[in-house]
């Protein structure tokens, strides 16, 4: 059978991203089984997906199937690919975190004219034993993960699998990725090189902590970890087969067993792999690491380090985020981080229910403290399927005209709480003044900028991010107000 995997085009992120890693486990398994395996990542594009369409009808060799993946934010774009697949002749297929989270939403007239099958969890195999089936000409039936319709019948799985021993994958297909048009790993923040042939390796997957923001319902609780082998022979691969100039990490917690990311680590420098700078793309626990460890990722090539530091007030992080980490622990983390030599990036919500003036401001002094080479302050966003979603549905509302306003780097109010005491307009007010306060307002960090090549070859990309952060928009007020009168609806609203 004849497939392309697709992502819809990210348009939250103002630089291109990395790689979709999990489209590339798709891939992988399906070739594996012998079909023919096309990506399509929309975000670095530069035609639609009827360009290979009508390309692959005209050499006689039609696609038959596409698998969409999406998340909040792009679930109604994956609608509007799936629908345009089907009307081409296509099976579809989606799957991802939304889909994982609201499976029967897309199910639902008017989506179920032209979506075929849903799946959720980890689908690797799942999806592969799907294709095999209609390739064969069969009708599918319960496979693990699956839910679709056969007639005015709904067919749901009752698992949304896990899959235990990572080593039993075959690596990802990352030689099916247009690697040249992926230009930054971290693409909320400063890149290493834009112009590298940036790669990323998942070492594994799952997180047993349980944020209250954090929504993983594709990878889930239970935390499974690759062996150091399989990891380095990938690294290899994409080192000396590939090419690779940098690459990035993209576990939630890789570092979850110490013992294990110091041979990894280890493995790198034995193998002459550190000739190659990496990066903890989603940042790393700060309470699972020690001054050891950094130094052997310092040797190991690593060049920077991110932590969730999150908040600067001790009852927020443990009460209302539970993040399993103190302030304290987060202090002696960069501290380490930074004696090994390595670039320290934080990442900071703004915004959780329970946030207020003091708080917010705590979390300012503390970003100004830590003094990382980057600071990411984010608007906390409530996505399905988190405890703060639910909280915020028992004590507020949330503010979304559709799935796309989950997009949790744009500047606009997300919710806000009944209890007179969260206020929408000041967690905009305080994370913006957050950004002025730690890049503008301090004139080593303003040379700093000045200095970065990067933000002049691309000057428009800098005054857009320039106004995002330090000036907002001039309607953004007035958005606020209207949010908070009444004006939007829900999040169960499509």
């Amino acid at each position: 059978m004849r497939i392309i995997l697709a992502s819809p085009e990210a348009k939250v992120w103002s630089a291109r991203k990395h790689i979709p890693l999990g489209l590339g486990y798709l891939a992988a398994v399906l070739r594996e089984g012998g079909h023919e395996v096309m990506i399509y990542d929309a975000a670095i594009e530069d035609v639609t997906v009827d360009f290979y369409l009508d390309r692959g009808e005209m050499e006689g060799r039609p696609f038959d199937l596409i698998g969409i993946t999406a998340t909040t934010p792009l679930i109604e774009e994956a609608w509007q690919m799936a629908a345009l697949c089907k009307r081409r002749g296509l099976y579809t297929v989606l799957g991802g975190p939304h889909l994982t989270i609201m499976p029967l939403e897309s199910l639902e007239a008017p989506h179920s004219d032209y979506v075929d099958y849903i799946f959720k969890g980890e689908a690797e195999y799942s999806f592969l034993e799907l294709v095999n089936i209609l390739e064969a000409g069969g009708e599918p039936g319960v496979i693990p993960g699956i839910h679709f319709r056969r007639g005015d019948e709904l067919i749901i799985s009752p698992e949304s699998p896990m899959i235990p021993d990572l080593d039993a994958l075959p690596f990802p297909a990352h030689d099916l990725f247009k690697i040249d048009r992926y230009t930054n790993l971290q693409p909320l923040t400063d890149g290493l090189d834009p112009n590298a042939r940036s790669f990323t390796i998942l070492t594994s997957r799952g997180c047993p902590y349980k944020c209250t923001f954090c929504s993983k319902p594709v990878t889930g609780d239970t935390w499974r970890a690759r062996s150091v082998e399989s990891v380095v022979q990938e690294w290899k691969w994409l080192v000396h087969g590939l090419g690779a100039t940098e690459i990035g990490v993209t576990d939630d917690i890789w570092n979850l067993k110490l013992p294990r990311a110091k041979e990894l680590c280890r493995r790198l420098v034995e193998e002459g792999l550190n000739t190659v700078p990496w990066v903890t793309v989603h940042g790393m626990k700060a309470n699972h690491g020690d001054l050891e460890l950094y130094q052997l990722m310092k040797a190991a090539g690593c060049k920077r380090v991110g932590f969730g530091v999150e908040n600067g007030d001790e009852h927020m992080l443990r009460n209302v985020i539970r993040k399993g980490q103190t302030v304290d622990m987060v202090r002696e983390a960069f501290a380490n981080a930074k004696a090994a030599g390595l670039q320290t990036m934080g990442f900071f919500i703004f915004g959780m229910p329970g946030d207020n003036e003091e708080t917010m401001e705590k979390t300012i002094q503390l970003a100004l403290e830590l003094d990382p080479k980057l600071a990411n302050f984010l608007l906390a966003a409530p996505f399905p399927g988190t405890v703060m979603y639910d909280v915020i549905m028992e004590g507020g509302e949330v503010y979304a005209d559709n799935w796309t306003d989950f997009a949790i780097h744009e500047q606009k109010a997300r919710f806000t709480m009944h209890d007179d005491n969260y206020d929408p307009d000041l967690v905009l007010k305080k994370w913006r003044e957050a950004y002025r306060r730690f890049y503008l307002y301090r004139p080593e960090r303003v040379w700093e900028k000045m200095t970065f090549k990067e933000n002049w070859t691309n000057l428009p990309n800098t005054v857009a991010q320039m106004k995002r952060f330090f000036i907002g928009n001039k309607d953004q007020a007035m958005e606020v107000q209207d949010a908070i009168g009444g004006s939007a609806v829900k999040q169960g609203v499509n």
